[in-house]
């Protein structure tokens, strides 16, 4: 399946958007422009067009390991960092804007500001709460 305006179908539009390194199925894929904040973030995503992460199939699932493990030495050989977030988001209320499945591989650093919070952090607030 492939999606016209989807940019992680076209990944090579982007003139800014380095593949990094594929396999069969997916690609992992950093972009220059938001390394200054998230150094060293990229992103993992199916060639195929699929919606979301729920809609992988088991070869992707399996290449997306792959390429998961494949980052982690990648990251290690460039970046001091001391931990990571990675992390699905699915649907416009879980925070995906890009409606292609895309599997977020951020390092991070001991001496961020956020440093200690993960995923979850934000959403588990108090103030997060619903109220029916």
């Amino acid at each position: 399946m492939y999606e016209k305006e989807c940019p992680y179908c076209n990944l090579l539009a982007d003139p800014e958007q380095r593949i990094i390194f594929e396999n069969a199925t997916c690609a992992y894929i950093q972009k220059p422009s938001e390394q200054r904040v998230l150094e060293g973030s990229g992103l993992i995503v199916p060639k195929r067009h699929a919606s979301d992460v729920f809609s992988l199939t088991k070869e992707e699932w399996s290449d997306t390991q792959e390429l998961l493990l494949k980052s982690k030495v990648y990251l290690e050989e460039r970046h001091g960092h001391d931990g990571y977030s990675v992390g699905w988001n699915t649907g416009k209320t879980g925070g995906q804007s890009i409606p292609h499945a895309h599997l977020h591989v951020i390092p991070r650093f001991a001496d961020e500001l956020h440093a200690g919070k993960g995923i979850r952090h934000w959403i588990k607030q108090e103030d997060n709460r619903r109220h029916p």
